[in-house]
């Protein structure tokens, strides 16, 4: 079946997010590898969100990650603002409790958070790599607040999980009846943007506009999600407006779609809006790395995803203008 077939054929009110199992995304045999592929397709199509196991980062890098994010959160806010991402050009580093909105119809976004990119943990801090520099709208090197351990705890899981979104690139393309190096040429100096966000304890009566984010969909390809154990606060909106919540599951991260894929497949792989709340009465961690292509990879519709039936559906841009469009609309400059 096409990849279009697939599409007119989805159920999309889904009520529950596939898990799927990468235990064997090393192996070479084409069987293998297809197999997955389809699991990839389905769950792209009918939700645009999947869970993922056996991803190959190890606890212990997401125990030292979690360390680091609280000791530098429990900072003075005074401490965190010298690094606040309105002085960047690249809206790199601190954005405060409610400096964010991603829903135009919300109050403001009831978390804080850091956000850097590529960097060589060998390079000295803050050291662009020119082998990574992202060049174009969101060009720039990171920001580091003066935190022992914080960079190096960080670094060692966007390096792991940047590993996995690299190996994921394939099986995407597979998806979407392309040869598995399509986007090989594509992904040279991804773009992979990383925050680590903090979730204060939401009490008293609920304000439907004043949560922890905003009901958003994603700028980027996808987002690979870490969530704190134990605490449900994700939810995901099906077609039926339905909210579907997505807790953590140990030794899980989740996988969901943004926008770049959406535009790029014509809406055939689902961009799906989702927010989150923390009612849990503690404090919430979650760690998003948002995985794109080149910053000037033109987002042309692919082939497989067009027809007479549906005829391209976006204005074609660049990844980088749409990430740099969507990060201003976000933070309001």
């Amino acid at each position: 079946m096409s990849v279009l077939k697939a599409a007119q054929s989805a159920n999309t009110a889904f009520s529950e997010i596939p898990i799927i199992d990468l235990k064997d995304i090393g192996d070479p045999h084409p069987d293998v590898q297809l197999a997955l592929a389809k699991q990839i397709r389905d769950a792209c199509i009918d939700v645009g969100f999947f869970y993922v196991k056996n991803h190959d980062i190890s606890e212990e890098t997401i125990a030292l990650a979690l360390e680091s994010m609280k000791t530098y959160f429990a900072l003075p806010l005074e401490t965190k603002m010298e690094l606040d991402n309105s002085k960047t050009s690249n809206f790199k580093g601190f954005n405060a409790v409610f400096s964010s909105n991603n829903d135009p119809n919300g109050a403001g976004d009831m978390h804080e958070g850091f956000e850097f990119g590529w960097e060589a943990l060998n390079d000295a801090p803050g050291v662009l790599d020119t082998h990574h520099s992202n060049d174009g709208a969101m060009a720039g090197a990171n920001v580091w607040p003066e935190v022992p351990g914080f960079r190096d705890a960080l670094l060692h899981y966007y390096h792991g999980a940047v590993g996995l979104g690299k190996n994921l690139f394939p099986l995407f393309a597979r998806a979407l009846d392309l040869a598995p190096d399509f986007f090989d040429d594509k992904t040279r100096n991804s773009a992979a943007l990383m925050r680590v966000l903090h979730y204060p304890p939401q009490t008293g009566p609920i304000d439907e506009r004043v949560i922890g984010i905003g009901a958003h969909t994603d700028f980027e390809c996808f987002t690979i999600l870490w969530q704190q154990p134990g605490m449900q606060a994700l939810q995901v909106r099906n077609t039926r407006d339905e909210w579907v919540d997505a807790p953590p599951i140990p030794g899980t991260l989740v996988i969901n779609l943004g926008d770049q894929f959406a535009r790029w497949t014509n809406d055939v792989f689902k961009s799906t809006v989702h927010r989150a709340a923390n009612r849990s009465g503690a404090e919430r961690y979650s760690i998003p790395l948002f995985f794109g292509v080149d910053y000037d990879v033109l987002l042309e519709p692919i082939a497989s995803c067009v027809s007479a039936e549906r005829p391209p559906r976006y204005e074609v841009m660049t990844a980088g203008d749409y990430v740099k469009m969507r990060l201003q609309a976000t933070y309001g400059h």
